[in-house]
């Protein structure tokens, strides 16, 4: 790592515990693992708010947004585990299909590589899993 890269990872490390003091002081040294258990789907109009066509009607629906960012998180690997999984659930709430799911993440093997591709798959089939047990 550069000189100049570790100070800008540094400063960008400062500026979000500074936001998280100023969100809530408590939430500086509050660890993040299991955090997605809390908040498993959003609704659908939070889906459609943030993900749909709230700020671009011509643009693009909730499901391909959240496709789109499934396959990013795909290519970032293992370091994304948590957000995939989060992901994963909203996509299938905003009509996506597990099939167009895995699609999405096979397709990333040409881009994010072989491992990264079976991670998602496999953090993918767990959500699927756990989807159906509560059915």
């Amino acid at each position: 790592m550069t000189d100049a890269f570790a100070k800008l990872f540094a400063q960008m490390m400062d500026q979000g515990q500074e936001m998280a003091r100023a969100f809530q002081p408590a939430f500086e040294n509050m660890p993040v693992n299991g955090f997605e258990k809390l908040f498993p789907t959003m609704s659908k109009d939070m889906l459609e708010l943030w993900f749909g066509k709230t700020f671009n009607r011509e643009g693009l629906d909730a499901k391909t947004r959240l496709l789109v960012t499934v396959a990013a998180l795909t290519v970032l690997g293992a370091q994304a585990e948590p957000q995939i999984k989060l992901t994963v659930r909203n996509a299938l709430a905003a009509g996506a299909t597990k099939r167009e799911i895995a699609e999405v993440i096979w397709q990333m093997s040409m881009f994010g590589g072989l491992p990264a591709m079976q991670k998602a798959l496999e953090l993918a089939q767990a959500v699927f899993a756990e989807e159906e047990t509560k059915e």
